[in-house]
C-alpha cells in the first residue's frame, strides 16, 4: 500500500523558496488546514513558539493534486554540502521530438528559472547521447535539473 507524504526542504527564507518553487513547478500556496485562517495559526495551535513562525508562505501544493505537497522548513543552519536528493523538472517534451527541439525547451525553462532567482551550474550533454539537461541551483543553493 502506498503512503501519503510531503517533501520538506530546509531553508533560511521559506517565503522566498515557496514562491520560487511554486513558480517553477506550477504549484500554489497550500491552504491552511480546515478551521485555521493561516498556517501560523495552525502552528500556534500545535504549540510552536512565535520565533518558529514565518508569518509568510511556507507550503505549496499541486493545484491538480498529482504532486507531493512541499513544506519549506525554517532552519538556522546554512546549506553546506551537495544535496543527496534533488528535483528533476521535465521540460523537454517527448523523446520522439528532435534533440534540438528538446534543447530549446530545456534552455527556455532554465532561463525562465534564472529570471526567478535560480543559477545555471552546468549543461549536461554529450555528443552521441540522446539526452540534454541543465543543472541548476535554487535561490538558496539546492541543486535541481531541467531535462
Amino acid at each position: 500500500m502506498s503512503v501519503r507524504y510531503q517533501l520538506v526542504i530546509d531553508c533560511a527564507d521559506p517565503n522566498r523558496q515557496a514562491h520560487f518553487w511554486a513558480a517553477a513547478l506550477g504549484y500554489e500556496p497550500a491552504p491552511p488546514p480546515a478551521g485555521f485562517t493561516t498556517w501560523d495559526d495552525y502552528y500556534r495551535d500545535l504549540g510552536l513558539p512565535e520565533e518558529a513562525l514565518t508569518g509568510a508562505a511556507d507550503r505549496i501544493s499541486d493545484p491538480q493534486g498529482h504532486g507531493p505537497a512541499i513544506w519549506f522548513q525554517l532552519v538556522q543552519d546554512p546549506k553546506s554540502v551537495k544535496n543527496r536528493l534533488h528535483i528533476d523538472i521535465h521540460a523537454s517534451g517527448p523523446r520522439t521530438d528532435p534533440i534540438e527541439t528538446r534543447k530549446t525547451r530545456v534552455n527556455t525553462e532554465a532561463n525562465r528559472l534564472v529570471d526567478l532567482g535560480a543559477t545555471i551550474t552546468n549543461v549536461l550533454h554529450q555528443d552521441g547521447i540522446d539526452h540534454y539537461a541543465v543543472a541548476m541551483q535554487d535561490p538558496e543553493g539546492n541543486e535541481f535539473d531541467i531535462n
